[in-house]
């Protein structure tokens, strides 16, 4: 169920505790001297209110919290506000007797550089990256002077998901003291007015509770204020900690009498689209079970008892079935059944003897899921006008079968064709999130992660009731022709009763007198049409709500529901569409102030007469809760039992590479050829192949030759036998050889092996292990390289491993990068012709314009080893020969340099 969680606020002194894994210095206990209630360690938070304005659904909450600290010294205190993952954090702002530092919402990457060079001046920085179940936790510490104030404020907005037919908002309170003035300040406007509203808190009895709360609502107002005293709070009537400490919960709901909305302010329009009173559409529904040895225990006893109680919610016009799978794949029956109560008994028998096995073969699992549902459509199974829908719940990654998520994902897509969603549910933290997300949201569903608590079995029966009640399909939304830009998504797969569908636009005419809008859809029974009609008079006297109405609130509830639904796009882009996403969800972050993937909200705070910068960054899911800190910015993330996380390398697009004799293979951009040349030096030279001044990122190589063959020898084969990579501005460097990988962060060094499958992520960069094949390093969001390790047999005579190095994102790259490979990160041009006959008949010799030098070249083939290090991918190419002479910027031995780093 989606719902607005309202801010936990945790402002405390932190005396020699650690919280959220941040330590915190001992702090003097004060004397006897007397002090106002609520000081607790020289500090008082004398206010504490949280301000909310809801419009239309979209919700605009301000925090504030005033410190003042009463101790004989300087004292740090800590802002920990918890607030919902699917909200965007709009400003911060930090005020020290009298003085305000501002935050401002930067591109991550300018903010990252910002981050980084507070770093490196010695500054104390933070990044804010805390996440939770549903919340996300922003932090953020500054030290008081004696006497001093602070006031802490943190605005964020969020579109309210309608779910299970009401709205909720979510707050749970942990001051950790007692607050002078502690308040909660709810103000909800909704043109279609108001039907029911309430509130309830878990921590307080209802006799208290009945003094410090008011609700009320009439019309399209409603008002919730929550204002406990000081004796209110107590945890007992002489005790002097809080008892404010759990969840404070508001609920609500519109009048529906039509089934949509339609609200223009400003040029801009939302339409609410939720029918009521329709007959359920059934549905044919498989349920496609991992059932591997890691599910053993309480995940599959978890797992039993939900699906038990989704049978007791089974209606008999549905048709179901289970797959289950581990090595292999087995089901229930061979085909969908109907929901009877004889078929359903014979379900729960078979539900009651689900047990774990062993692998976990995803790919095949979800074909005979895919299969079944299809098959029952093409066989007259199931009836015409129903809806069929696939869930997949796994705790893993694929290890047998295809493996591969690219492929999974290609296989998948394939088979379901658009014709019905999948829904992916992810057991526990060690799995592969991000796969399963894509996988989902490219087949018209989404992914949920089910967490390991007791309550596990709840949260899978609550993402069924989200999805058992489908109203209508294929519901598309229609608007006036011309009439509009920027619209948002349109079309939806499905409506389930209880939910709400939100589009919004830019009207091309903003002083138009009246609007359409139409839905279309397939109901149970007939296919159904809605129309509503706006008239923009009554429109306008309908939102002279001053009070209430924040700024345009209709254009940021349009400007977040598109960034919402370019990120989930972006998921699954690639190449420049890739691109184009990413920089229009930018462009609308930055323009309308939101923390998002895409931005960081830095903050410059005074300490000690100095500047010092914080972050706040948008944590994603892929980060869980089983990450490990290797050092201080950087991250393991571990799988079950210790294990790494194995991750799979994304898809290449052929770039630049190095590999075998050296050969150096460029792929020419614009041009369907390639070009290679070889690099004949003695082994121990090291060459340098990426150098970029701007970004900070260099690559180099150093050259192995055959065993026995002596330094001062050029005869024989040579390879590159150890590589390294640098970044100047992270102080971040790896070193690579056939053996191991050395990490270095400043003077913090991580060592793996080549036998580790493992992924290493900091800001901005990632590091993936592939055991014995090749490892993946990614800096920010466009630049990639790939090592491939190459291994012979330990006792040939002559040959040893050696390293091979492909570019495979380099459109982050500066315009200034050189080296062998950098040179050609930028756009050149040339020419072949004059193809003719060379001294090997099979390959024949032709003549190249390019740099304004005319050269002979012979075409040849090399090997890309990137997917497969033992037998490659044959390439067709133009030879240079002499070392490239002629192709590569002066000669080659301009590129030689003392060391690796």
């Amino acid at each position: 169920m989606v719902t607005l969680w309202w801010p936990c606020l945790v402002l405390a002194l932190l005396s020699g505790l650690e919280t959220s894994g941040f330590p915190r210095s001992p702090l003097r206990l004060l004397g006897k001297r007397s002090l106002p209630e609520g000081v607790v360690d020289g500090i008082e938070i004398y206010s504490t209110k949280i301000s909310c304005k809801v419009t239309s659904r979209f919700a605009h909450n301000v925090v504030t919290t005033r410190a003042v600290n009463r101790a004989d010294k300087a004292k740090e205190v800590s802002f920990d506000v918890e607030l919902p993952k699917t909200a965007f954090i709009t400003n911060f702002t930090l005020t020290i007797d009298g003085v305000t530092y501002p935050g401002s919402v930067k591109e991550k990457e300018v903010a990252q550089k910002q981050y980084e060079k507070a770093v490196s001046q010695g500054k104390t920085a933070g990044l804010v990256k805390a996440s939770g179940r549903k919340l996300e936790k922003f932090t953020v510490s500054v030290n008081v002077a004696a006497g001093s104030k602070v006031i802490f404020e943190l605005t964020y907005e969020e579109l309210l998901k309608r779910n299970k037919g009401k709205y909720e908002m979510y707050l749970k309170v942990q001051p950790k003291q007692l607050v002078r003035h502690f308040e909660i300040d709810a103000h909800i406007f909704e043109p279609q007015g108001i039907s029911m509203l309430d509130a309830d808190a878990s921590f307080i009895t209802n006799d208290l509770l009945g003094s410090a709360l008011t609700k009320s609502f009439s019309g399209k107002k409603g008002h919730v204020s929550f204002k406990p005293s000081l004796d209110q709070q107590r945890s007992c009537p002489t005790c002097t900690d809080s008892l404010l400490n759990g969840d404070f919960t508001i609920v609500y709901d519109v009048n529906r009498e039509s089934p949509g909305n339609v609200q223009i302010v400003n040029g801009y329009f939302v339409h609410f689209f939720a029918p009521q009173g329709l007959p359920v559409v059934p549905k044919n529904i498989a349920f496609v079970i991992d059932v591997s040895g890691s599910m053993s225990g309480r995940k599959i006893q978890q797992t039993r008892e939900a699906l038990l109680k989704i049978l007791d919610d089974m209606k008999e016009e549905d048709y179901l079935n289970f797959i289950l799978f581990s090595t292999g794949v087995t089901t229930w029956k061979d085909h969908l059944v109907k929901a009877t109560p004889a078929n359903l008994e014979e379900a729960r028998a078979f539900v009651k003897n689900i047990r774990d096995r062993s692998m976990t073969n995803i790919n095949d699992g979800l074909l005979r899921g895919i299969e079944m549902l299809n098959k029952a459509r093409e066989d007259h199974l199931v009836p015409e006008r129903s809806t069929s829908i696939l869930v997949m719940l796994t705790d893993g990654d694929a290890n047998t079968g295809e493996s591969r998520p690219e492929k999974i994902q290609e296989n998948v897509r394939n088979a379901i064709r658009g014709k019905f969603p999948l829904y992916n549910l992810g057991f526990g933290n060690n799995l592969n999130y991000n796969f399963l997300e894509s996988l989902a949201l490219e087949n018209h569903g989404f992914a949920r992660r089910i967490y390991e608590d007791s309550d596990a079995s709840l949260q899978l029966q609550g993402f069924y009731e989200e999805v058992a009640n489908p109203l209508l399909t294929n519901v598309e939304l229609e608007y006036p022709e011309n009439a509009i830009l920027d619209l948002t998504r349109n079309s939806y797969p499905h409506f389930y009763d209880g939910s709400e569908i939100v589009v919004a636009g830019r009207l091309v005419d903003r002083n138009v007198d009246n609007f359409k809008a139409d839905v279309k859809g397939h109901g149970a029974l007939n296919d159904l049409t809605f129309t509503e009609e706006v008239d923009m008079k009554e429109m306008d006297a309908a939102l002279k709500e001053q009070g209430y109405i924040f700024g345009d609130y209709i254009e940021r509830l349009w400007a977040y529901l598109t960034i919402e639904q370019l990120l989930e796009k972006r998921k699954n882009a690639r190449g420049d569409e890739k691109e184009n996403i990413t920089a229009e969800a930018l462009e609308l972050s930055l323009k309308y102030h939101f923390v998002t993937p895409l931005t960081s909200m830095v903050v410059t705070k005074p300490e000690d007469n100095e500047d010092q910068t914080a972050i706040a960054d948008k944590p994603g899911e892929a980060i869980s809760a089983s990450t490990a800190y290797l050092s201080p910015r950087v991250l393991v993330r571990l799988g079950s039992q210790g294990s790494p996380v194995v991750q799979g390398v994304s898809p290449f697009s052929d770039v630049l590479s190095v590999d075998g004799d050296p050969h150096f293979i460029i792929q020419v951009p614009g041009k369907n050829d390639t070009i290679c040349f070889n690099i004949d030096e003695k082994p121990g030279t090291v060459l340098s192949l990426i150098q970029d001044p701007v970004t900070g990122i260099a690559v180099t190589g150093q050259i192995i030759g055959e065993k026995g063959n002596n330094a001062s020898s050029r005869t024989g084969k040579t390879y590159f036998g150890k590589l390294g990579i640098a970044n100047a501005w992270m102080d971040f460097r790896i070193e690579v050889t056939t053996e191991k990988i050395i990490l270095g962060n400043g003077d913090a060094l991580s060592t793996f092996s080549w036998l580790d499958t493992v992924t290493v992520t900091q800001t901005g960069l990632s590091v993936t292990i592939n055991r014995k094949k090749n490892m993946v390093v990614s800096f920010e969001d466009g630049i990639s390289f790939v090592i491939v390790l190459h291994q012979v047999w330990k006792k040939h005579p002559v040959h040893q491993d050696f390293l091979g190095f492909y570019v495979v994102d380099s459109h982050r790259m500066s315009a200034q990068t050189h080296g062998l490979l950098g040179q050609f990160f930028q756009p050149f041009d040339f020419k072949v012709f004059d193809v003719r006959p060379g001294s090997d008949p099979m390959k024949p010799d032709a003549t190249m314009v390019v740099k304004s030098h005319r050269l002979t070249v012979t075409r040849g083939s090399q090997k890309d080893y990137r997917k497969d290090a033992s037998v490659g991918t044959k390439v067709v190419c133009w030879f240079v020969h002499n070392n490239g002479e002629g192709f590569i910027d002066g000669v080659h031995t301009d590129y030689i340099v003392p060391s690796l780093f």
